[in-house]
């Protein structure tokens, strides 16, 4: 895989805000969060479409596919920061021009519903983008230290991050024996699932995958990274890592069931390659990002993640 890597963000850049899947349901937040790119030295240029609403979409497809195609074809916006997920994203891979994509690489930024443009404009373009936070979800009010810190770090330094730092208040599980490398990909889990034999999913081969997930239930979890199993190339992953599976227990308190960790620990067991749990990252505050498309390594025996080179030049 030929990997793209955008160019890190300058005080004094202009950040575009898109939302490709939903609108926020109070649009104050939109106005929050420039308020605080500015305050912290960018400029910004909203969508042209943004706030609109369609149902459950941030506007018609075209309004959301202009919004994107016009920020990768502005060369004086160097990063985009989608407003949030919900849905809405899957609907535009079809239709987008990747030529503009390709032409234009910039910071892309997002999680949860985005994860299906972040992993085609891998496939397709060979861009590195992040799972990080979003500007109605995250930058609206006060920011988590932790997961600010982290972010600004990865879109601004064309040094690799080096070691994950760990989050004091979840303790994440390190399984296997062996060191492991490869380009980590993935993201939300449904998502990543969803996009599964199309065009618009990178090849799983020698790769490290992440998924995260939220109201997924041990069960849809289990039906998920079975569908992944059944995938060509999932025999050939070299590491996996789950993150934050957020209100994923069993309603039915009655109900047998097994936990989310020990349907990980059945399927990732599986592969006999190291695996990690309880990352931190997902739908959470204190959310570490991560650049999609960059090589890292896990030492389990370490309890290390290590990001082996920049995802910016």
């Amino acid at each position: 895989m030929k990997v793209v890597k955008p160019a890190k963000l300058n005080k004094g850049d202009i950040i575009g805000l898109i939302s490709p899947a939903s609108s926020p349901d109070d649009l104050t937040r939109i106005e929050r969060a420039v308020k605080y790119f500015e305050s912290v030295g960018y400029r910004v240029k909203p969508g042209k479409h943004l706030g609109k609403y369609h149902g459950y979409l941030a506007g018609t497809d075209e309004e959301r596919l202009e919004d994107l195609h016009d920020m990768f074809g502005d060369k004086n916006v160097k990063a985009v920061i989608c407003l949030r997920g919900g849905y809405g994203s899957p609907r535009l891979l079809g239709k987008i021009s990747y030529k503009i994509i390709s032409k234009n690489p910039k910071i892309f930024v997002g999680y949860s519903d985005i994860t299906s443009l972040q992993m085609a404009f891998l496939a397709r373009c060979g861009l590195v983008t992040f799972a990080g936070p979003m500007a109605a979800v995250d930058f609206h009010s006060s920011v988590e230290k932790y997961t600010e810190e982290i972010f600004w770090r990865m879109v601004t330094s064309d040094k690799a991050p080096g070691d994950f730092t760990p989050d004091e208040g979840r303790e994440t599980i390190f399984h296997g024996d062996k060191d492991t490398e490869g380009r980590i990909i993935g993201g939300n889990l449904a998502l990543f699932s969803a996009s599964a034999g199309t065009p618009y999913l990178p090849s799983l081969k020698n790769k490290i995958v992440l998924t995260e997930d939220i109201g997924e239930p041990p069960y849809r979890i289990d039906r998920l990274l079975n569908q992944l199993m059944l995938l060509k190339g999932w025999d050939r992953v070299n590491g996996l890592i789950a993150g934050v599976f957020s209100d994923s227990e069993e309603p039915d308190k009655e109900k047998r069931t097994l936990t989310a960790e020990e349907v990980f620990t059945d399927y990732f067991g599986r592969l006999n390659v190291p695996f990690v749990t309880n990352f931190p990252h997902g739908h959470i505050k204190r959310n570490h990002t991560i650049p999609f498309g960059i090589n890292i390594k896990i030492s389990p025996k370490k309890k290390r993640i290590r990001f082996l080179e920049s995802a910016v030049i």
